[in-house]
């Protein structure tokens, strides 16, 4: 008989927050202003793009994921890489925002329908969704929490 061992991958858990200054979130204004910087001005009129903001308890934003880039009219949100990234980064809450090239502020029905789905997800594993913003090139926002949508 052939005695064949299957290695597996080895799975390490660790934590080290980097000691640095993590901005407090109170509003959807602090959102925008903190999470914009993540559209580049070269593209933001051009092709839709997906971050998510990640904070602690305390709400102080301890990172930002870069989620997808996608083309004029669309961009994927995968909410199982945004929860992941949640969960590796003992986040407490996450701040969806995504850019509409169109400057169009209205959320579209795809806008609704995958905040709702992100909300029940983070439901289950006891992480708070504080806000979906869209930003568009002309300095604007349109925020879910604001407008009672979350």
């Amino acid at each position: 008989m052939n005695n064949t061992t299957t290695k597996l991958a080895e799975i390490e858990v660790s934590y080290r927050p980097k000691k640095v200054h993590h901005p407090l979130i109170k509003s959807s204004a602090d959102a925008y202003y903190h999470l914009l910087r993540f559209f580049p001005e070269e593209t933001i009129s051009l092709q839709e793009q997906f971050v998510v903001g990640y904070v602690n308890r305390a709400n102080r934003l301890i990172g930002v994921y870069e989620l997808s880039k996608g083309g004029i009219t669309g961009t994927v949100a995968d909410p199982r890489l945004i929860l992941g990234v949640a969960l590796k980064s003992a986040a407490v809450g996450i701040i969806l925002a995504h850019n509409h090239p169109s400057g169009n502020l209205q959320p579209s029905i795809q806008d609704k329908d995958i905040t709702k789905k992100i909300q029940e997800a983070c439901k289950l594993l006891d992480i708070a969704l504080l806000d979906h913003l869209i930003v568009v090139p002309d300095a604007a926002y349109f925020s879910f929490a604001d407008e009672g949508i979350l």
